[in-house]
């Protein structure tokens, strides 16, 4: 056995050294081509002089004139500092957009549409500095995403930034972007906060490593105006012009990519880049079945890791009652997916991307590839694997198994077909709307399926995250409650503290914000807002004709307030919608709504209620069934002419875990 090690070994330091030979000798540039710019390496696909480069996108021009010369990206227009075919990045200048700054101009914008460049979720962080005014990236869809810089000592430095130089959220906030992002467009959002005063707000996407390398102080940025950040590019590998070398591969944010084996530090992009003398083809013959056996134990790697054999234990040791809960082979889950083919995607969220896939046995399920798990947790998240798989509920999507042989963890689900509630409420489709009587239904089965998760399921659980998009409606327009994802198991009668406030824009609590409070009650804010959505058939965030952002649950408190509930009405059921149900319904939503946790209902109560409110259609008096506030109840169902000009959506932007 030692024999054959020893054997292995010498083989592969002799590949290693014919693969430094190879990489010694290889090219960067075209034949013939300039490969720098000044200080600055310009490898294929990108080039400075005529066919040189693989396409427009990737013509280079070096400006001489300055010592030393500098190099730009001639259709985008963005200096660059940097490029790398290993990681398949362009270092470029990212300006910083000030808001209200003396001396600088407000707003800005980057817009990579119709471009083969992306601004590469992996290298890249969104960072703004500010007091108290939430600051979005417009543009992104299908979700909101931003985070609010909260008022913080500035004479004190050190509690802006944490340990690792990031940004706490006194004066400073981050949020990763989504992956695939071309438009980065920060903006404003109105708030209470008193708007009169000039205070300096800033944006920026930047490097995350070289923001917390080079800056201590956040507001230092004024005097910036720029910052590296990272774009990624996507091309057709399949081009004639490109290396026959040159491999494809999965990646989360680029989709494909272009570079060589493991171990290659030559350049993927020209012909015969990737290729090595013969002596190194033989020695990959050789090592050909260590490699497939390495795959093996790789997937038996990847399953401890992730906690399988911790779940095979809780499976063995139960009573049946988890049998539920199936391990999939990765085999599986590729075939299902066809190896996870970009046209089985159903969706992308913060947590992973959805794929459409069937089982060999026929069963349509939904595959969701997370994109990252936390090794300190992976007993709390088999442990919580193991809960939802229990959960027996019609209104609840059904967690079938899991695999635990990949990278991060797959999760199966059942298939719900129909798409989600957002999609109907906001997105136009002439051929079918929702009704008032349905938007009923939805809401009453939703507020079940949340009311069972907090009190009837074996161990409650907090969801976190209700929104319209996380409430799928399968082939009978039924509801489902989706995407445990950011969800949290917890004993009963024990609030759940954390150190990461998780959620979305425009749902979240704003005591869960700002106390990282985790409790029931935060569930029934979020779902306050969904049921404000059914009511008005507008968007948790958006634009009115002045083009000013709004929050839709603040915009809601306000007509009430001022006993003008009809004015936000949604059009498309005012007809089939009772003074008296849209009354109780507008009532429960702002009790939901209500900024103290404590005098919010709970779940259990909500779903009573619209319960009662779908029964008081066959004949029992809605009055029993909720209070309704006396400033509303003078409001006369005659009044359902807006007074106000009504405000235009905007789509919110991605999601998932955006703060």
């Amino acid at each position: 056995m030692e024999k054959m090690v020893s054997k292995l070994v010498f083989k592969m330091t002799l590949l290693m050294f014919m693969f430094q030979l190879a990489e010694a000798a290889a090219p960067v540039a075209k034949f013939g081509c300039p490969d720098r710019c000044g200080d600055i390496t310009i490898p294929y696909p990108f080039g400075t002089g005529k066919d040189c480069y693989k396409d427009e996108w990737f013509a280079v021009e070096c400006n001489k004139t300055t010592n030393p010369p500098r190099a730009f990206i001639s259709r985008i227009k963005m200096e660059v500092l940097n490029i790398s075919v290993k990681t398949a990045t362009a270092t470029v200048k990212s300006p910083v957009i000030s808001f209200n700054c003396t001396g600088r101009k407000d707003g800005g914008s980057l817009d990579l549409t119709g471009s083969p460049f992306v601004f590469s979720d992996f290298w890249n962080e969104f960072i703004a500095v500010g007091c108290d005014t939430p600051v979005l990236m417009s543009g992104i869809e299908p979700q909101v995403l931003g985070c609010v810089p909260t008022c913080g000592n500035q004479q004190s430095t050190n509690v802006w930034l944490q340990e690792n130089n990031m940004c706490s959220g006194r004066n400073c906030c981050q949020a990763s972007i989504p992956s695939l992002l071309q438009v980065f467009k920060p903006t404003l959002v109105s708030t209470n906060v008193d708007q009169g005063r000039e205070a300096c707000k800033l944006a920026v996407l930047v490097n995350r490593t070289w923001f917390a390398s080079n800056i201590s102080d956040p507001f230092a940025l004024q005097s910036i105006d720029y910052v590296p950040a990272n774009l990624g590019w996507v091309m057709n590998v399949n081009d004639s012009d490109i290396s026959i070398s040159c491999n494809t591969y999965y990646n989360e944010s680029l989709k494909s990519e272009c570079a060589c084996w493991h171990g290659f530090e030559v350049n993927p992009y020209l012909e015969l880049g990737c290729m090595v003398v013969g002596l190194v083809g033989v020695l990959f013959l050789l090592i050909g079945a260590r490699w497939i056996y390495n795959c093996f134990q790789l997937k038996k790697k990847f399953f401890k890791r992730n906690g399988g054999l911790l779940l095979q234990q809780q499976l063995s040791s139960s009573d049946g009652s988890v049998q539920k809960t199936k391990i999939f082979s990765s085999n599986e889950l590729e075939k299902a997916t066809d190896y996870f083919n970009e046209s089985r995607i159903l969706g992308h969220g913060g947590q992973g991307t959805v794929y459409k896939g069937m089982l060999a046995a026929g069963t349509i399920v939904a595959v969701k590839k997370s994109k990252i798990v936390d090794e300190d947790k992976l007993e709390e998240f088999i442990n919580e694997v193991v809960i939802l798989s229990q959960i027996s509920h019609r209104n609840v999507v059904r967690l079938l198994g899991c695999c635990l042989e990949t990278d991060v963890p797959l999760l199966v689900y059942e298939f719900i077909p129909s798409g989600t509630l957002f999609q109907y409420l906001h997105e136009q489709n002439e051929d079918f709307t929702l009704s008032w009587e349905l938007r009923l239904r939805i809401a009453s089965e939703a507020a079940g399926a949340i009311s069972y998760l907090h009190s009837t399921a074996s161990i409650p659980i907090y969801h976190r995250d209700i929104k319209s998009t996380n409430i799928l409606l399968d082939e009978k327009y039924r509801a489902k409650v989706s995407d445990f994802g950011t969800s949290r198991s917890v004993s009963i009668d024990q609030n759940h503290l954390t150190t990461k406030v998780q959620g979305t824009f425009g749902y979240l609590d704003p005591e869960y914000f700002r106390t990282s409070q985790l409790t029931e009650k935060s569930d029934v804010y979020s779902f306050g807002v969904v049921l404000v959505e059914l009511l008005s058939g507008k968007k948790p965030i958006f634009l009115t004709h002045s083009l000013e952002t709004m929050s839709l649950a603040e915009h809601f408190i306000k007509l009430m307030e001022d006993s003008r509930l009809f004015d936000i009405i949604d059009a498309q059921v005012k007809g089939d919608c009772s003074e008296e149900e849209a009354i109780v319904i507008a009532n429960l939503a702002k009790r939901c709504l209500n900024l103290n946790g404590r005098n919010r209902p709970t779940m259990r109560e909500v779903a009573m209620e619209l319960e009662g409110i779908l029964l008081s259609r066959n004949g029992i008096n809605i009055q029993q069934i909720g209070e309704v506030d006396n400033s509303s109840r003078t409001i006369s169902c005659s009044s359902f002419q807006s007074s106000i000009d009504l405000p235009l959506d905007c789509e919110p932007s991605t999601s998932s875990e955006t703060w």
